[in-house]
């Protein structure tokens, strides 16, 4: 009988500090393919945690015994007379998992997968230089696995929770601009995922002030990362053309757009990307109470104080740049009068299209319309957080579909 033990100077498992198979390998005796069934009896008679036994020939190993099969199969009438004294390779698995003591966790997992079951059962033979090292046992990879699996997500999350507060300050300055020239308004943003493809812009001048709703490709973080694109597109058209003409803008976004992303239709080495946004652009001027305003698949809904009707000013069905959408597309400006007391209400589509209720359908604008006409007296704040209570009672325990954006203000309003 054969004593091979593993030399390998392992490092601190019980902290989860697992890189290659080594790590995993037990110190435990292997059994010479001369050796007779009787002495593997006795190994597994005085070893009972040993749950698989290496045979090898000198110092290679060629095969692997379970013990519940070698004593299953022992048990049998006269296997004992049978098979005692004959060479213990009669009940050794020929091709086992063998794997050398510097093969990284994730390529070994892949093996084990190969090798199906019986890697998972018999556990895996570990070598050294082509020698016998120890036995690996397969419960023992799986936690492994699940360890340094769980050490990625937890630095994934915190990445995505960083990326959260990155965010969260790119759309801080429009939230005071907005509070300073509506205080009165009200807007829900939220992110599907900790971070999220929905994003607004908000800016006061003296004679009135621009505000913005877009909902881009994606959401989490391809989302979250096409709204830093889109963000800055539109703050460089604001700067270079300013608030008071949002067809404008929303042409100079959609060229930005594309030539970040390379997204040209037939042009030779065109990107792969098809990304884009959908978005609202509007201009408020206070002097003449008249809304400018160019829609890009997000329409503006106008409740005015004499009726009971909400008036929607449409978008156009085409996307900010996106491959389909021509470089020099030009969106058109929609003119608006707006008495005070009139309530202006935009959404993405995640409040529209968020499935829920009996029937699991979308939640749709005439429910949202119903809600904002039942509270129209009431302040833009208190609107809003009736949406969002009517949207969580429809969503009930289906899984949230997308994105949250809601604005809702009250022309002349100051509460």
């Amino acid at each position: 009988m054969s004593a091979a033990f593993s030399s390998l100077r392992r490092p601190d498992v019980s902290a989860g500090n697992y890189r290659c198979a080594g790590d995993l390998c037990f110190e435990v005796p292997a059994i010479d393919a001369s050796d007779s069934n009787a002495m593997v009896m006795d190994l597994f008679a005085s070893s009972r945690d040993l749950i698989s036994l290496a045979v090898v020939e000198g110092p290679r190993p060629i095969g692997l015994i379970n013990r519940n099969i070698f004593l299953s199969q022992m048990s049998k009438p006269f296997h004992r007379e049978l098979y005692d004294k004959k060479s213990c390779i009669a009940f050794m698995d020929k091709e086992p998992l063998i794997v050398d003591a510097a093969m990284s966790i994730d390529e070994l997992a892949f093996k084990a997968v190969e090798y199906g079951e019986k890697a998972l059962v018999d556990g895996f033979i570990v070598t050294q230089a082509g020698r016998f090292a120890g036995l690996g046992a397969g419960l023992r990879l799986m936690s492994a696995v699940a360890a340094i699996q769980a050490e990625k997500n937890r630095q994934i999350m915190q990445s995505i929770e960083y990326a959260s507060v990155i965010q969260q300050a790119m759309l801080g300055p429009s939230r005071e601009a907005l509070a300073g020239a509506l205080p009165g308004a009200a807007l829900v943003w939220e992110p599907r995922d900790v971070v999220g493809g929905d994003f607004y812009h908000f800016s006061a001048a003296a004679d009135g002030w621009f505000g913005a709703l877009a909902d881009c490709t994606g959401h989490g973080v391809p989302g979250a990362f096409m709204t830093l694109l889109a963000s800055s597109a539109l703050t460089k058209a604001l700067e270079q053309i300013g608030p008071r003409e949002p067809a404008a803008l929303m042409s100079a976004v959609n060229r930005s757009i594309k030539a970040l992303l390379g997204q040209v239709k037939g042009a030779a080495g065109a990107s792969g990307s098809d990304d884009g946004l959908d978005a609202a652009f509007f201009w408020f001027d206070g002097q003449r109470s008249e809304l400018r305003f160019a829609g890009a698949r997000i329409a503006v809904h106008i409740l005015r104080p004499d009726s009971d009707k909400f008036e929607a000013l449409a978008a156009q069905r085409v996307g900010v740049g996106y491959t389909g959408t021509s470089a020099d597309y030009g969106w058109t400006q929609n003119v608006a009068a707006l008495p005070a007391g009139s309530l202006l209400f935009l959404t993405t589509d995640g409040l529209i299209d968020q499935i829920g209720g009996p029937r699991r359908i979308a939640f749709g604008k005439r429910r949202a319309c119903e809600a904002i006409l039942a509270r129209r007296d009431q302040p833009a704040a208190v609107i809003c957080e009736a949406l969002k209570g009517a949207l969580a009672a429809w969503q009930a325990s289906e899984v949230r579909r997308d994105d949250v954006t809601l604005f809702c203000a009250r022309i002349g309003e100051h509460r």
